[in-house]
């Protein structure tokens, strides 16, 4: 498997996610992909000698593209450089892929910081994962890379959304999606920044027109 952390200018790797990812096996490849022109060694100062470094032009889908293609393995892991495992996240992949049947899988997705009220997010991103069918790239969207090549990867044209859009790709072309059953965290410092309303109510509009327009056939929007 690749795990691929992509980090936004300016930004840099949680430490203890790296702690917790170096913890996988050694035959992970772990890649953490910066932008150009930022400071990769600042970006990654958090990362070990196992983790290869490389730089993409600015964009989570071109970043998190770029770490694809430079890596090898059979499996593609994408984490966001805010995510927190939890005890079970790497038991509960573990499984999944030992499965070893092609669908593109997710995990269920918590806080680990932010406004109490989150706990009603946590109960929508159920919702909107299990139920609806479209997890989002905070809930570490994991795919074969066979998979994940013949979708085209990420649509780095794409302002924001990307993660949407090849859940909806990967619909369209008949890819189960498969909830993990395990945690993960991500950072609610948005929803603490903006306001827990103005963020959720911005966040459930753009979800929704996001969904109408991927829904359809990419050759029909």
């Amino acid at each position: 498997m690749t795990v691929i952390v992509p980090v936004g200018p300016g930004d840099a790797v949680a430490p203890a996610l790296c702690a917790q990812l170096e913890t996988l096996p050694a035959a992970t490849e772990l890649c953490v992909v910066c932008v150009d022109g930022d400071d990769v060694a600042r970006a990654a100062a958090a990362c070990g000698a196992r983790w290869q470094r490389c730089t993409a032009p600015r964009g989570r889908a071109a970043q998190q593209n770029a770490g694809a293609a430079g890596t090898t393995r059979p499996w593609l892991w994408f984490v966001h450089a805010d995510s927190r495992l939890s005890e079970r996240t790497l038991p509960a992949l573990a499984a999944f892929l030992a499965v070893d049947v092609p669908a593109l899988g997710f995990f269920d997705l918590r806080f680990h910081d932010g406004p109490t009220l989150l706990t009603i997010n946590t109960i929508g991103a159920w919702i909107r994962s299990r139920a609806l069918g479209m997890p989002f790239g905070d809930q570490g969207l994991v795919l074969p890379r066979a998979s994940f090549d013949a979708l085209g990867g990420f649509d780095p044209t794409l302002e924001r959304g990307e993660d949407h859009d090849i859940v909806w790709r990967a619909r369209h072309r008949g890819l189960p999606l498969r909830p993990i059953g395990a945690p993960l965290y991500t950072s609610g410092r948005r929803y603490a920044e903006h306001g827990w309303w103005r963020t959720t109510t911005w966040t459930v509009r753009e979800t929704w027109r996001q969904a109408r327009r991927f829904a359809r056939p990419a050759a029909t929007r």
